[in-house]
């Protein structure tokens, strides 16, 4: 019979070899993970550092549409973000502004989430941009930041233009036979149970001398 002090070595060897791959896997995973921490709190830091420039911006957005829009602001450890409801009657309005990372934690990521309901026209629902950790340039992300604004400015009031989404929505002046959206009327009136609108204060003047109503 042969000897076979030489096999169980061999055998050892191997699993001596997948041990240390082990170890170095551990060693390597440990690394990264202890890496990508620190890079966190760069990450961290440089939101912090942006709050300056992105929040007067989301403030003035949502200043602008008042009571039309609820921003619920949102905060974890891998991401900053504003979500925006938008109160229309033609449809469901939603907005997100977010910054996050990337995987490995080497990049700042901004991204502009648009979403309506129903999708009755074309618009730019996402837009990315990205900018290495150690060379975030405040001036280009408010540029960024200021351009989708816009972009959504244009998209909503596009959007309460577009006759699709004014189909069965609109109401008529009696006295110039304006078809027009609700919320584009100068002036209302309630009378006999029917409120009435109009598209100038003019037109509504002229409705109340032909009915023999108070002039308001």
């Amino acid at each position: 019979m042969s000897d076979v002090t030489a096999l169980v070595d061999r055998i050892d060897a191997e699993f001596s070899e997948a041990q240390k791959s082990i170890e170095s896997f551990r060693d390597q995973e440990l690394a990264a993970y202890q890496g990508r921490e620190q890079r966190l709190e760069q990450f961290h830091a440089v939101c912090e550092s942006l709050q300056g420039v992105w929040r007067p911006r989301i403030d003035a957005l949502a200043k602008k549409f008042g009571e039309k829009a609820k921003v619920s602001p949102k905060i974890t450890p891998a991401e900053r973000a504003a979500d925006f409801e938008f109160t229309s009657p033609l449809a469901q309005i939603h907005l997100r502004f977010s910054a996050t990372t990337d995987y490995d934690v080497r990049n700042l990521v901004l991204n502009y989430q648009l979403d309506v309901l129903p999708i009755l026209m074309k618009f730019n629902p996402h837009a990315q941009v990205e900018f290495p950790l150690d060379a975030v340039d405040p001036d280009a992300v408010a540029k960024w930041l200021d351009d989708r604004i816009v972009d959504f400015v244009k998209t909503y009031l596009a959007l309460h233009r577009n006759e699709y989404y004014l189909k069965g929505k609109t109401v008529t002046d009696p006295i110039s036979n304006t078809q027009f959206p609700k919320y584009a009327a100068a002036a209302t009136l309630d009378w006999q149970g029917r409120t009435y609108y109009f598209i100038s204060p003019v037109t509504l003047r002229q409705f109340q001398e032909q009915k023999g109503l108070p002039v308001s």
